[in-house]
């Protein structure tokens, strides 16, 4: 049975930082794809970052949204079976449900996703 269980949201001051984690399981995690998406109320689902398979540990390449460049880093721990997302210097127009994406690497649509953990950036 695939899981993607997100954790680590939260209520945060503008500037304030989290760390997200998506704990995997039911898949072989090191083949997939890993990616965060977020959805603000009222928009759609927008992708966030990225990060590739990789057969060591940690690693793959990233890639990130420009509004969020040099703010968010994606990583993974393959003994864990788990990606992060660090974030700081948090914004408002940060707000929203983060959830986490699993894709077969390589492919480019569908896979699994989590719940999502909401993220509120407000005073």
């Amino acid at each position: 049975q695939v899981q993607l269980v997100e954790s680590g949201g939260g209520l945060v001051q503008p500037g304030g930082s989290l760390r997200l984690s998506c704990a995997a399981s039911g898949f072989t995690f090191s083949l997939y794809d890993m990616s965060w998406y977020r959805q603000a109320p009222g928009k759609e689902r927008e992708l966030v970052a990225s990060i590739t398979s990789t057969l060591i540990r940690a690693g793959g390449a990233t890639a990130y949204q420009d509004s969020v460049k040099g703010r968010f880093t994606i990583s993974r721990d393959n003994a864990k079976n788990t990606v992060y997302l660090k974030m700081i210097s948090l914004k408002p127009e940060d707000t929203a449900v983060y959830y986490c994406n699993a894709r077969y690497r390589g492919t480019s649509a569908g896979g699994y996703w989590g719940q999502g953990t909401q993220v509120t950036v407000s005073s």
